[in-house]
């Protein structure tokens, strides 16, 4: 079945291709596919998120079949922020480096133990004339306070899992993909799709 990403984040495809390429060997990103689709993420969860994009996209496009994820950082001891505003934490138009820095100064003083966070990624799957498929992934953590490593991307350099004892931004590729909270997403998904096979 062709299936179009609707991300143009090119971090986020090449962890779904990682993943799920084996299931949906024909598919491309918005980008490849020529199409310049803009959803408003107004939800108030990943889910929702998740699912909005998958369907507009599944609209706009033509495709059989539509992927979106949503993800970010969910800070404990900030009530659950950055959550859905992950990627705009430092407002519009700001970048990682940016997000980080207010996250930095917003943690500032808070001691280790309280410092548990986790990142979690809603994946939505919309297809025509089925019902949309929305699972979620989260892979817990502590938040840094200073970063450590130079991959990845986001906020990973701050994120420290502890069952590998490095940061995401430490991990290889291979590593995060194995670990990841949009792993855990996809993974959930793929179990589903076989079981409405069965």
């Amino acid at each position: 079945m062709k299936l179009i990403l609707a991300t143009n984040n090119a971090h986020k495809a090449r962890e779904i291709f990682d993943i799920l390429g084996a299931d949906f060997p024909d598919m491309v990103t918005l980008k490849q596919a020529g199409l310049s689709i803009d959803v408003v993420e107004d939800g108030d969860t990943f889910q929702a998120n998740a699912v909005k994009k998958a369907e507009e996209v599944l609209k706009a496009s033509g495709y059989p079949a539509a992927l979106a994820d949503d993800s970010g950082l969910i800070v404990d001891a900030l009530g659950g922020a950055p959550g859905v505003l992950s990627a705009r934490y430092a407002g519009e138009g700001h970048n990682d480096a940016d997000n980080n820095a207010k996250l930095m100064r917003d943690m500032a003083g808070v001691p280790a133990e309280r410092r548990t966070c986790r990142f979690a990624s809603a994946v939505a799957l919309a297809r025509e004339g089925r019902e949309t498929v929305c699972v979620l992934g989260t892979a817990e953590g502590i938040l840094l306070a200073e970063a450590r490593g130079t991959g990845g991307f986001g906020y990973d350099p701050y994120f420290f899992y502890p069952p590998l004892g490095k940061s995401f931004a430490e991990m290889s590729a291979e590593e995060k993909s194995a670990v990841s909270h949009r792993k855990r997403a996809l993974e959930a998904l793929r179990q589903a799709l076989q079981r409405e096979k069965a």
